[in-house]
C-alpha cells in the first residue's frame, strides 16, 4: 500500500485530498472520499457558519473518518467560519484565497491541523513559520482560483524550501500524475477536477457532462488583469467575461458580470451563463464513478507506476 508520513499526522488511510471545490465539495462527496481513506473537504465558500455546521453534521452521520473544511479567506464570514471550525474540533483546515495567519494561532491551540493552500515559495515559508502542519502547492493548471506557476516548477521549489510536508495540486487525475508528485517531493495529492464526476458529487447533470466532454484544450483563465485568476472550461460566458476584460471593463463591471456564475453551473447547470470551475486535466477524465473507485484508482496506479518506474533504470 502507497502510504506516506502525512497520513499518520492525519490519521488517514491513504495520501490523496479531495478538492475543497465551491459550490461542489460539500458533506455527500466529502464524507464518500473520508470513508475511502482520503482526506474528504467541506468547502465554506461564501456561506456562513450556519450553513457549514449542518455540513459537518451531515458528514458526520456518513463517517466518522478524519475530514477538513475548506476556509476561503476572502469570504465575508471568514471569521465566524474560522471560530465555528474551533467549536466543532474539524480535524484539519485547509485555507484558500489569501493569508490564513490571523487565524492560524487559535486553530492550532483548537488542536487542529492547518494546511494551507500556496502558489509561491514566500507563502509557504510563511505557513511554516505560523506553524501549518502542511501545505498544498497548487499549480497553475488546477481549476478555480489559481497562481502563474505550473506544478512542474511549484512542487519541487516548495519542497526544497520547507521542511513540513507538501501536498501537489494541479493537473494530476490519475495514478501517472501522483507517482510524479511523489518523484517531485510531495508527499500526496489534492484532486479536484475528477471528483466533479463523482457518484456523490452533487453538481449538477450538466456540469458532469461538460467535464465529460472536455478536452486538453478546453479550459480558459480569465481574471489575470485585476489579479484574480479563475480557470473554468470554455462556455458562452467564459468567453464574454474574457472578451469584456480584453476591452478593459472595469472590476466592478467584471464582478457584476460574474456574480452568482458558478451556483448557476452546479447547481442549475445553466451552460449559457454559468461559470464550469475546472482545470486543464478535465480531458483525461472519461467517466462517472463512486468516490471510492476514483480514490483507488488514482492510488493504487500511482503505486503500480513507482514499483514498475525501475525497469527504465539500468
Amino acid at each position: 500500500m502507497l502510504r506516506t508520513p502525512i497520513c499518520d499526522i492525519l490519521g488517514i488511510e491513504k495520501p490523496i485530498f479531495q478538492g475543497g471545490m465551491a459550490w461542489i465539495a460539500d458533506a455527500s462527496l466529502a464524507s464518500a472520499v473520508s470513508e475511502a481513506g482520503g482526506l474528504g473537504i467541506i468547502a465554506a465558500m461564501n456561506a456562513n457558519a450556519d450553513w457549514v455546521r449542518d455540513q459537518i453534521h451531515q458528514l458526520r452521520e456518513k463517517t466518522d473518518k478524519p475530514f477538513g473544511v475548506n476556509v476561503m479567506l476572502m469570504s465575508p464570514f471568514a471569521d465566524e467560519v474560522a471560530d465555528l471550525v474551533a467549536e466543532e474540533h474539524v480535524p484539519v483546515v485547509v485555507t484558500g484565497a489569501g493569508n490564513p495567519a490571523k487565524y492560524m494561532k487559535a486553530w492550532i491551540a483548537a488542536d487542529i491541523k492547518v494546511v494551507p493552500v500556496v502558489a509561491s515559495v514566500g507563502l509557504a515559508k510563511l505557513m511554516q513559520r505560523a506553524g501549518a502542519t502542511a501545505v498544498v502547492a497548487e499549480g497553475t493548471e488546477s481549476g478555480g482560483h489559481i497562481g502563474e506557476l505550473t506544478t512542474m516548477a511549484l512542487v519541487p521549489q516548495v519542497v526544497d524550501a520547507v521542511d513540513i510536508p507538501v501536498m501537489a495540486a494541479g493537473g494530476i487525475a490519475d495514478g501517472r500524475g501522483m507517482a510524479a508528485a511523489i518523484m517531485l517531493g510531495a508527499q500526496g495529492v489534492q484532486v479536484g477536477t475528477r471528483f466533479l464526476v463523482a457518484d456523490e458529487c452533487t453538481v449538477s447533470d450538466e456540469y458532469k457532462d461538460r467535464v465529460l466532454k472536455a478536452k486538453d484544450i478546453s479550459t480558459i483563465a480569465t481574471g489575470r488583469r485585476y489579479g484574480h485568476p479563475v480557470r473554468c472550461l470554455k462556455t458562452p460566458f467564459s468567453n464574454e467575461y474574457a472578451k469584456r476584460e480584453l476591452e478593459g471593463a472595469s472590476e466592478d463591471e467584471l464582478n457584476k458580470l460574474g456574480t452568482g456564475a458558478l451556483r448557476k453551473a452546479a447547481k442549475e447547470g445553466d451552460y449559457e451563463h454559468g461559470s464550469f470551475l475546472c482545470g486543464q486535466i478535465a480531458g483525461m477524465v472519461t467517466k462517472r464513478q463512486p468516490a471510492a473507485e476514483i480514490v483507488d484508482d488514482i492510488v493504487g496506479g500511482a503505486e503500480k507506476c513507482l514499483k514498475e518506474a525501475t525497469k527504465w533504470v539500468k
